[in-house]
């Protein structure tokens, strides 16, 4: 479950968050052949309507894409708190918090789900060689002539790394 602490400061309210709070581990449950019971694979739960490993259920769902060695972000949005699962491929997340940079890298074969709560900076880098793709859950669907969402720049960071 995820659970925060918060603090009021000039009638703000602050969220504490550790890189932990940003990882949400996801169920992974073998499927059987029906003929003969032997594993064939596997069933990985992203959301049930009755979990509560997020708070609003999910208003939209999308797959998007990121070619090999590409960013996308980072920006952050105003409104949407954002649940990133990546699907295939590998990719890092880098998220903006207090100061610091977070970064947590996940994969095809990884079970969790990536946290991003409004107005919280991030980018991904695809660690790939070939295609990544990230599903992702938002709590509030995107319209056409939204304007919610806010492009930055992580002057301080060094992209270099992951190259």
């Amino acid at each position: 479950d995820f659970k925060q602490e918060s603090l009021c400061y000039n009638d703000i309210q602050i969220i504490i968050m550790n890189k932990e709070q940003f990882i949400i581990p996801l169920e992974i449950h073998p499927t059987k052949n029906t003929t003969n019971q032997k594993i064939n694979g596997s069933l990985t739960v992203i959301w049930r309507n009755w979990d509560s490993k997020i708070s609003k259920d999910p208003e939209m769902v999308y797959v998007s894409s990121v070619n090999a060695g590409e960013i996308k972000g980072p920006h952050l949005h105003t409104e949407r708190n954002s649940y990133f699962t990546c699907i295939s491929g590998k990719v890092v997340f880098i998220i903006k918090y207090d100061d610091e940079y977070i970064e947590i890298e996940t994969g095809e074969n990884d079970s969790q789900m990536i946290f991003v709560p409004k107005n919280i900076p991030s980018a991904h880098i695809n660690l790939s060689d070939g295609l990544s793709s990230v599903l992702t859950l938002a709590d509030l669907a995107w319209k056409p002539n939204d304007d919610e969402m806010l492009n930055v720049e992580f002057n301080d960071y060094d992209w270099n790394k992951w190259k």
